[in-house]
């Protein structure tokens, strides 16, 4: 996992210290990916980063919530990135390609990056944690649906889509993403590729006017 550590250095960290900060991330990333949430605790974390102690896990973080709140903005953000990348070239007012790109790229990223995915799929169920960070599954929420539904209905105001319900469809992407994934951990040998285009090619149906 590569953390952006252009975004440690403006927390005012010296080399050292963001280096750890990136460690610890990385070391929590990858335990989520491979126990569960539920089972990710700061000697699990610890020992993954080969640190001499847990209470380093605090000094940088304070508690959980703080670690995971930082854990949710790296992966926030490498999806972000991976995205941005990969939509180079398209017109930004060009709704039905950034759609498009949105859904294909999705998909792509569960072969990049698959320990985000998992953890994305953690976060997104500990609402109840009353350690954790309060705002984490609202804002995986955010990352899935909320983003999408505010482009449909953009889209929808400039006429590039049909009549439909934004949180509804943006709602459908996101499950219709969700199943490509289930399908791919239970057959990582399925063509990733062509599951993309294929619900891209759905979706470009499905949100497109009426003629």
């Amino acid at each position: 996992m590569r953390v952006n550590f252009d975004t440690q250095a403006e927390l005012g960290l010296s080399v050292t210290e963001a280096t750890t900060r990136a460690q610890i991330i990385g070391a929590t990333i990858a335990t989520i990916a491979d126990h569960g949430y539920a089972r990710t605790t700061f000697a699990k974390i610890k020992e993954r980063a080969g640190l001499s102690s847990t209470r380093m896990i605090s000094y940088h973080f304070t508690n959980k919530a703080g670690l995971m709140q930082n854990v949710l903005s790296t992966v926030s953000e490498t999806k972000a990135m991976f995205l941005q990348e990969r939509s180079r070239g398209i017109d930004p007012g060009d709704r039905p390609g950034n759609l498009r790109a949105h859904i294909e790229t999705s998909v792509a990223f569960l072969r990049e990056y698959p320990e985000c995915v998992k953890v994305l799929g953690e976060l997104s169920a500990i609402a109840g944690d009353a350690d954790g960070w309060a705002m984490t599954s609202v804002l995986v929420g955010e990352l899935r649906v909320g983003a999408v539904q505010r482009q449909l209905k953009q889209g929808q105001d400039e006429g590039a889509f049909g009549d439909f319900a934004p949180e509804v469809m943006a709602m459908s992407i996101a499950q219709a993403i969700d199943g490509v994934a289930a399908a791919y951990a239970a057959d990582p040998s399925i063509d990733l590729d062509r599951y993309g285009r294929e619900v891209a090619d759905l979706f470009e149906r499905a949100t497109a006017p009426q003629r």
